[in-house]
């Protein structure tokens, strides 16, 4: 495994070969450090509310009354330049402003820019190899203030990752759940195959 530098990432991006990395629109040379690339806040928003309900139950069961996941969040978008206001204890899930595909022998980690952790703001996630979409922004505040997030500014950095091997990701026999995801997506544990399973044991 090896991590790619400033001058690989290039190569990669100048590259003609579809199996190579793509990002669009990457709209500043200055995006690309010397071991990682700053991505920038999307237009769309998904934020966490409180209903009546105490907890979410991502288990699936056959139950008319169950509340859908996306029912406990609010769906807005602004415009570039627009601020949005992440509060403490905060759960908002947007996008990248970019469109990435990865190579698949290439995997992605995102963290927040040192800058927006110093404010208590928290993005973490990776990226599989073979990757398709806007990459899908977990937004967390940590800290006692509310922020203010501007569209379109660099909040995370993406390094990449070479592996050895190619990986079958798209083709894979696992579902892909947020795979070519444009806009946010709330969690859809619900799909996952093993909480099938044990609402068949645990029955209430």
């Amino acid at each position: 495994m090896k991590l790619l530098t400033h001058n690989e990432i290039l190569d990669q991006l100048k590259d003609s070969n579809p199996n190579t990395l793509f990002i669009d629109p990457l709209i500043a040379d200055d995006q690309i450090g010397s071991v990682s690339i700053d991505f920038r806040l999307g237009y769309d928003f998904l934020v966490s509310i409180l209903t009546r309900k105490p907890a979410i139950d991502p288990c699936p069961l056959d139950d008319e009354k169950k509340r859908g996941i996306e029912s406990y969040f609010q769906e807005t978008r602004r415009q570039i330049g627009d601020r949005f206001v992440l509060y403490p204890n905060q759960v908002v899930l947007s996008t990248s402003l970019e469109y990435v595909c990865l190579p698949d022998n290439i995997y992605a980690e995102i963290s927040t820019r040192s800058s927006y952790s110093r404010l208590g703001v928290s993005v973490t996630t990776t990226l599989q190899p073979g990757w398709r979409g806007c990459i899908p922004l977990e937004l967390f505040n940590h800290g006692n203030s509310p922020v203010e997030m501007v569209v379109g500014s660099r909040v995370c950095q993406v390094r990449f990752f070479e592996i050895d091997s190619k990986v079958d990701y798209v083709t894979a026999k696992s579902s892909r759940k947020y795979f070519g995801a444009v806009r946010p997506t709330v969690s859809r544990a619900d799909k996952d195959e093993e909480l099938n399973k044990l609402s068949k044991i645990f029955k209430r």
